[in-house]
């Protein structure tokens, strides 16, 4: 029931995104060790543990100390609870935290979507966000259930013309199961060629409300306040320091690359009957 007056409210937001890809990489500040994490487009939710853990197995080995964690977006708050659990204590600095994150307001379907433009795709991002997404695939699924608010659904994808019999040449093909096109008789849709597959959703406002919790129930620091440049980062005590500022590494370390692309959301009134989604192609 897809009509306007069931229109219960809409939210817009900036996605951090780069044609080239998310950058997982270890910097410098001086005697301070930065390990970024940033720049996932439409697909921040779903490479969020994967991403994540890529970066503090960069920054977390030989490591010693406090850890410091800026942002309170997905990718602050998976790093943040990937480093209490191998050990470390954390503060978690943002200028904003749940439910006021642009993260708050992502669509929380599991697929990488609007991550790199495909021109500048190369073999060695290709790798990165396999292994990213490869985890992240495997711990959500550990995480289904009412608690963190994700939930396995199946999808279809309806066209007027036909599409390919599956999505083998996508990436992450592996991590689309029951991936088939329909024959017309297995679905009541309007549209000729219909195929299907089983992802997983995540209700984002369940999902980082949780996280935020997690991070405080294992004794991490909540500190509100921004950056305005890289000295106010350099003046913090702790020694490594994951960067997940997402926008905010544009300005905060230079990354020209960045580029914020718009992303809505128009919310319906519920309709429980409803446990699937649909695109158009």
């Amino acid at each position: 029931k897809a009509r306007e007056d069931r229109l219960i409210r809409q939210v817009v937001g900036l996605r951090p995104f780069r044609p080239s890809g998310f950058v997982v990489r270890e910097d410098r500040l001086g005697d301070q060790r930065i390990v970024h994490n940033y720049g996932h487009g439409g697909a921040g939710i779903t490479l969020s543990w994967g991403s994540s853990r890529l970066a503090t197995n960069i920054g977390l080995p030989g490591h010693s100390g406090r850890v410091a964690v800026l942002g309170a977006g997905v990718m602050g708050l998976t790093t943040a609870r990937l480093a209490q659990e191998a050990g470390y204590q954390v503060t978690l600095y943002a200028k904003a935290l749940p439910p006021d994150t642009t993260s708050n307001i992502a669509g929380g379907q599991w697929y990488p979507s609007l991550l790199y433009r495909r021109s500048q795709l190369t073999p060695a991002f290709t790798a990165q966000m396999k292994a990213a997404a490869a985890y992240a695939y495997q711990r959500f699924q550990i995480m289904t259930g009412d608690e963190y608010g994700v939930r396995w659904m199946t999808n279809y994808q309806l066209s007027d013309s036909p599409q390919p019999e599956s999505r083998k040449d996508e990436v992450l093909a592996s991590m689309l199961p029951e991936n088939r096109v329909l024959a017309p008789g297995e679905h009541s849709f309007g549209e000729a060629y219909v195929s299907q597959w089983s992802g997983m959703i995540i209700e984002t406002p369940r999902f980082l409300r949780a996280l935020l919790r997690d991070i405080r129930i294992a004794g991490g620091d909540v500190v509100v306040r921004d950056f305005a440049d890289p000295s106010d980062i350099a003046a913090l005590p702790e020694r490594l320091v994951f960067n997940c500022t997402g926008l905010g590494a544009r300005d905060l370390f230079g990354d020209d690359e960045m580029q914020p692309m718009r992303g809505q959301l128009a919310v319906l009134m519920p309709q429980s009957e409803i446990d699937y989604a649909y695109e158009t192609a």
